[in-house]
Parts: structure tokens; C-alpha cells; sequence
């Protein structure tokens, strides 16, 4: 102990040197193990250079840049898709409402959205079946069996969204004014469905992919071509994601009471033969050649009243443009797609 404290400096001084060597070692070590990853990472680009260099397509050379036509093409691909995402807009439910949806709120919009799509085709000419029958036979667009309660079996929203899609195409045809809608067909979504007749459902359900959700629906009108190809417009045209699946055309039946009139037929009158006189004499013969009475000349009978046979009179020839092409009205089954994207994760 006296010598440290002769030599306290000395061994201050020496304790500091120490830890200065150690620190200096601690350093070195980390210096040299940093450069160790260092030179572990560029070997690891390089080789990763190498494998690029030997791609094909290359990433490119000089004024060549592959990657840079690479992030161009991305970009497009991004904006095709914010482009096609506009045409698959989400339909509104009805009602539209982000809260649990009561029976006494969804049986009054099933009411009212049917009855406004029953004056919309009212106003575009469009028959519709049981058209002023009475209330509880009236067309309901596939929903006979909700149409008649106020109470529903939970839950509401699939049936809310089936409104919505069965409003958006019922909204197309009103306004392509086709001549009738004969039936409207949607899958079953709800229990109170079951009990429903057959004529309203399909027999397929929604299916589901990994971009999007595809609901059916199938649609029997009648109409002429026209009508059909504004059909098929306003379901192109429409922002909704409505696809036709398939179609189906064929000549409508008419019912009796639409058949045309039977064409007229007229008559003209057919007189027979004059009747051959039976002379008695030939001086008989001789005087009513020349025109001699007397009065035993021959008198023939008086020709009979002309009996009138049924024979059509040909139409006189038109003079006017011809038609070229006779429109038949068409009965048109179609079967519909909606295309509901999923909710990006």
C-alpha cells in the first residue's frame, strides 16, 4: 500500500492505459467483425448481380432498361384496375343503413321500392303479370313471400342487398321499355324463402372466387330487337358489374286475343250460261234468228237472277317501298351475373 502511494500516478495511469488497450481492442473486434458483414453483403450483391445478368429477358444495358419498362407496365396494370374497379361500383341495399336492419324498416322499403318499380313500368309501357289485379296479387319481382309479412327470419342484409340488385335491373329494362316482363328469378338467401313458390328462385347459389362475388339472377321478358339491344346496352353501360351470363331468344307465342284479323274475303257475282233454245220448227228457228214475230213465235224464258260464288279479289300491287324485314316479337330468357369485388384486405 505505501508503494502505491508513492507511486499513486503511476498506477492511475497505468489503469487508464489498460482500459484504453482494452477499449482499443473492443473496437478493432467490432471494426473487424462489421467489415466481415460488409464484405458478406457485397459478395452476396455480386452474386446476386451474376444471376440477374444472366436472366432472360435481361434487366437491360446502357440506354436498355427492362426495369424501368417493368415499373412503366405496372403502372398501367395499376390504373387498368382503378379504371375496371369504376365499373364495378357497389349496389346499394335498400335500405341502405350501416346499423342492424329491423323487420318494420325493411317491409316498408320492400313496399315502397315495389311499388315505385311498378309505376315505372307502368310509365314505360312495360306489362307486367297480374297487371290491376288487387293488391295482395300484385307482381312482386320475385318477393312473394316477403311481400305478404311484416316479420321477418333473421338476418335481413342478404335480402337487403337482393332488393338493391333486383332494383338495378329492373331500373335497365323499364328503361329500355320492353313489351312485358313475364318473370324474375333470384337464389334463396333467407329461411322464409323456402316456403316460397318455385317460379321466384333458382336452383344455383352466389359463388365466390378470390377477386369477387358472382350472384345469378334470371330474367324472362318479352320484346323485339330494338328493345333487346337496349337491353343489352343499359346492362353494359351500367356501373354495377351486371354480366350476362347467357341468353336465350325465340319467337313469341301470342295468345288468341293478339292474333291479327282474318283477312276480308269478297264475292262477285257468276252468271251462268244463256240457256239453249229449244225451237219446235225450223220456221220457228227462222224467225227468231231474224228478228220475225208472230204469234206462235218462240219466246225464250227470261235468264235467272246471277248466282254469286265466293271468289277473293286479287290486291292490287303495291306500289309503294317493300319490307324487307317482318319483326316478330321474341321471348327472351336471360340469365345475369352481379359482380360484387371483395373488400381489399
Amino acid at each position: 500500500m505505501a508503494w502505491i502511494k508513492r507511486n499513486l500516478f503511476f498506477v492511475i495511469g497505468a489503469v487508464v492505459a489498460l482500459a484504453l488497450i482494452g477499449f482499443a481492442g473492443f473496437y478493432n473486434f467490432s471494426g473487424w467483425k462489421h467489415n466481415a458483414d460488409e464484405s458478406e453483403k457485397l459478395k452476396k450483391s455480386y452474386e446476386e448481380l451474376k444471376r440477374l445478368n444472366s436472366l432472360n429477358p435481361h434487366p437491360g444495358r446502357g440506354k436498355e432498361d427492362n426495369v424501368k419498362l417493368a415499373r412503366e407496365q405496372q403502372k398501367e396494370i395499376r390504373d387498368f384496375l382503378a379504371r375496371a374497379n369504376r365499373r364495378f361500383e357497389r349496389i346499394p341495399p335498400v335500405p341502405d343503413s350501416s346499423g342492424k336492419i329491423t323487420s318494420e324498416e325493411y317491409a316498408s322499403a320492400l313496399r315502397s321500392t315495389i311499388d315505385q318499380l311498378l309505376r315505372d313500368a307502368a310509365n314505360n309501357g312495360v306489362t307486367l303479370p297480374n297487371a290491376g289485379v288487387a293488391a295482395e296479387k300484385k307482381f312482386t319481382f320475385s318477393f312473394s313471400v316477403q311481400s305478404q309479412r311484416v316479420q321477418f327470419t333473421p338476418p335481413l342484409e342478404p335480402l337487403t342487398v337482393q332488393l338493391g340488385e333486383v332494383k338495378a335491373i329492373a331500373d335497365v329494362l323499364n328503361k329500355a321499355k320492353i313489351n312485358s316482363l313475364d318473370q324474375f328469378r333470384r337464389e334463396r338467401v333467407s329461411a322464409d324463402d323456402q316456403s316460397g313458390p318455385q317460379t321466384d328462385y333458382l336452383d344455383g347459389h352466389s359463388q365466390t372466387n378470390d377477386l369477387a362475388v358472382l350472384s345469378p339472377y334470371e330474367i324472362t321478358f318479352r320484346c323485339f330487337s330494338p328493345e333487346l339491344a337496349s337491353v343489352l346496352s343499359g346492362f353494359a353501360n351500367s356501373p354495377h358489374g351486371l354480366v350476362v351470363k347467357s341468353i336465350n331468344v325465340e319467337p313469341a307465342v301470342m295468345a288468341a286475343s293478339d292474333q291479327p284479323p282474318p283477312a276480308p274475303v269478297f264475292s262477285t257475282p257468276y252468271a251462268p250460261p244463256p240457256p239453249v233454245p229449244n225451237y219446235r220448227s225450223e220456221g220457228d228457228a227462222f224467225r227468231q234468228r231474224y228478228g220475225l214475230g208472230g204469234k206462235d213465235s218462240y219466246r225464250p224464258m227470261p235468264a235467272p237472277p246471277p248466282v254469286y260464288a265466293p271468289q277473293l279479289i286479287a290486291a292490287a300491287p303495291k306500289t309503294g317501298p317493300k319490307a324487307v324485314l317482318d319483326e316478330k316479337q321474341l321471348k327472351v330468357v336471360m340469365m345475369i351475373q352481379i359482380v360484387k369485388p371483395l373488400a381489399k384486405k
